[in-house]
């Protein structure tokens, strides 16, 4: 075992030494223009202000959860003689999880604020300089929350020898994610809703115009909802599959034990290494395109990964069934990928459709993307199923089960999980990219580099969105595999309890009682934070509508006439930490809830009625938005009429309606998902002893 965690923590060392070459290459990148300088000066500032602000509410909410980990869990102090073995070392667990999550969204926050004015400028000198400062500040990101979350889960393993105690860990990891992209994603919607409702459509006037008093709040947004809240998302994401893995791993029979945690462990590493390689080798070729290069290096990874985990599998003697489920699961998450791709590519017809349904008024764009939205969610949930179904069949065999025991099927599926989740690197890669060049283009716009660098810089941010919504498809994929095993780290746990779970019956009016809450949980969650957009938004609507009104020359664009970009900022900032912790709230104390008055078989119900409301519901929201994000750039890119037609209009407003979706409810589910998944195996031991009904 040691030598498999010396080669853990090694990989992991190998991508923070990449990640400081990449930071210092980027650092190094020429940035001359000075009203550029100016602007990302003031995003960068706006970011910070309020990455300071939240997590000191969330250091507060951390500090009460921690006691009272220490207090009740894995038991109540007053029911275990092992207090300081055990809930102090899971207090203790979930401190690392938040701080390790905090760091890698403020490291990829500081990263991304140094990269999109660069990245501008480079684009005045051609498409492939742009592209490759863009990307490489966006794999700084993806190195560091991977190598994190690899380096904790084997240190923390190490040290404290028991998986279960990893829960902590990873529901530190999930609740500061939940929060941090629920905060993130409130702000950075509030402000582009509002950009584009009084710029676009009330003005006519571009989407970065400086004389838009929401412009830099709308740029600051980018930073902290996509790009730090989205590394703290994929950094649980992460955390939570290797867990699960884990905990499941400890519940097989006699030698499979160890042997399954050191597959865990090396499939991870190795992941991680094949991501370095990609990144390494992502280059837009002669006649090639940003997407291209892109899918090529994810594909480059997919199959470094498979070559590398079967090398491994057959010179330390793991078990080939396993190293199938892992490979089935990239190669989904793949296919998932390569479906959101055609329903949110604006090369790709599903697009189009939309874009030419503009033309008939917004109320078309809204009713065509909300019909093609749902109609995206089917082959993800598809593939998802078949992960599922294939990994248990595989490894479920009478005499797998008789050998490992019964959770040996459920294994696979985690495994399944770790194996969507191996090339996460390079998914956080392409996914920090978006917001990196996002910024760019609008710093171009800003700083007066001409026609072609914002032309240049618009075909960087249309791939950007584009393999975003693939990212996106690609996370939420790995979230309804890892949920799944977590809820077999559900029974685990509550088996281990004294609880006899070996299924659930949906006739059982316990169980149909949890499903029934659970489903409702991820429409309550959202509606929740897409209310706080709007209330948010409706507030900085009213500011810019003052500013414009008020400021002599504003809306002519005098020189001498300046907006109140801090205003807008401080809005954003106010509204969205007022809003950031109710929805997640909401969602914590309904399980608990739900636990102490139907106990462990009412909380397995509810968890099904959870992933499977959340999963459809995050696939919806997150790819009708892309696509009515990129209708809005092909409308805007001459077609259909081009910028300022009633075709134009009408794809802004379906943007507008899209943003809150795919940037605020719907990541942020994926992250609901996991956390009450965890909440629900942390209480386990709790709600066996305590319950009404059940």
């Amino acid at each position: 075992m040691t030598i498999f965690y010396g080669i853990s923590i090694l990989i992991a060392a190998i991508a923070f030494l990449f990640a400081a070459y990449l930071y210092v290459w980027v650092k190094k990148q020429p940035q001359e223009n000075k009203r550029i300088t100016e602007v990302a000066l003031l995003i960068r500032q706006g970011a910070n202000t309020f990455m300071a602000r939240e997590y000191k509410i969330l250091a507060v909410f951390a500090g009460v959860i921690a006691i009272l980990i220490a207090l009740f869990l894995p038991n109540p102090i007053w029911a275990t003689e092992k207090i300081f073995e055990e809930n102090i070392a899971m207090a203790i667990a979930y401190i690392c999880g938040t701080v390790l999550s905090a760091i890698a969204g403020k490291l990829g926050l500081v990263v991304a604020s140094l990269s999109n004015g660069r990245s501008a400028e480079a684009a005045a000198k051609g498409i492939k300089p742009a592209f490759l400062i863009g990307f490489r500040g966006g794999s700084v990101m993806g190195l560091i929350v991977v190598g994190s979350a690899v380096l904790g889960i084997s240190v923390a393993l190490w040290a404290l020898q028991d998986a279960t105690l990893l829960l902590g860990f990873s529901f530190g990891a999930s609740s500061l994610a939940l929060f941090a992209k629920a905060g993130g994603g409130i702000f950075t919607k509030t402000a582009d809703v509002a950009a584009d409702l009084t710029g676009k459509v009330e003005l006519g006037i571009a989407e970065d115009d400086p004389r838009n008093p929401a412009v830099i709040a709308d740029n600051v947004g980018d930073n902290v909802g996509d790009v730090a809240g989205m590394g703290a998302d994929l950094f649980d994401s992460n955390v939570a599959a290797l867990t699960s893995a884990l905990v499941i791993a400890q519940s097989l029979f006699g030698g499979m034990v160890e042997l399954s945690t050191k597959m865990v462990l090396c499939y991870a590493a190795l992941g991680l290494l094949a991501s370095i390689i990609g990144i390494f080798t992502a280059r837009i070729t002669k006649n090639g395109t940003p997407t291209g290069a892109l899918n090529s290096s994810t594909y480059v990874t997919s199959a470094l990964f498979m070559a590398f985990t079967a090398a491994a599998t057959y010179l330390c003697d793991f078990s080939w069934h396993i190293w199938g489920c892992s490979t089935l699961g990239l190669v989904v998450g793949v296919v998932i990928g390569l479906a959101t791709d055609y329903f949110t590519d604006d090369s790709k017809p599903i697009v189009k459709k939309c874009a030419h349904a503009s033309k008939s008024g917004p109320a078309f764009t809204v009713l065509s993307g909300v019909s093609y939205g749902f109609l995206s969610a089917l082959p993800a949930m598809i593939g998802i199923a078949v992960s599922a179904l294939v990994s248990y069949k595989i490894c479920g065999t009478e005499e797998l089960i008789a050998q490992y025991g019964a959770n040996f099927p459920l294994f696979g599926i985690s495994m399944a999980a770790v194996g969507m989740l191996s090339i996460v690197a390079m998914i956080i890669s392409n996914d920090a990219y978006g917001p990196i060049v996002d910024n760019a283009r609008g710093l171009a716009e800003m700083g007066g580099l001409g026609e072609d660098a914002i032309r240049i810089a618009d075909e960087l941010d249309s791939a950007g969105n584009t393999v975003k919504a693939v990212t996106k498809g690609f996370s939420i994929g790995a979230a309804g595999l890892t949920v799944i095993s977590l809820l077999g780290t559900f029974m685990s746990e509550v088996n281990a309890a004294g609880g006899n779970l070996v299924g659930f019956d949906i006739m059982d009016p316990t169980v149909f009682f949890g499903i029934l809450i659970g489903a409702a949980i991820p429409a309550v969650f959202s509606a929740m934070l897409i209310l706080a957009v709007d209330k948010n938004a409706q507030r900085m609507v009213a500011e810019i509508h003052r500013q414009f009104d008020t400021i002599p020359g504003l809306k002519e664009g005098r020189e001498d006439a300046k907006p109140e970009y801090d205003k807008c900022i401080d809005v954003a900032t106010t509204g969205s930490l007022r809003e950031l912790i109710p929805a997640g709230l909401v969602a914590i104390l309904a399980t608990i809830a739900v636990g102490f008055i139907g106990g462990p078989a009412a909380v397995g119900g509810y968890l099904l009625g959870n992933i499977v409301s959340g999963l459809l519901l995050s696939l919806f929201m997150s790819n009708a938005g892309g696509l009515w994000d990129n209708s809005k750039k092909y409308v805007e890119a001459g077609n259909e009429g081009g910028k300022g037609s009633e075709a134009h209009k009408a794809a802004v407003i379906g943007d507008t309606v899209g943003d809150p979706f795919k940037d605020t409810a719907g990541p942020s589910i994926n992250t609901q998902i996991t956390v009450v998944s965890l909440v629900a195996s942390l209480l386990s031991a709790i709600f066996v002893q305590y319950n009404i009904f059940g």
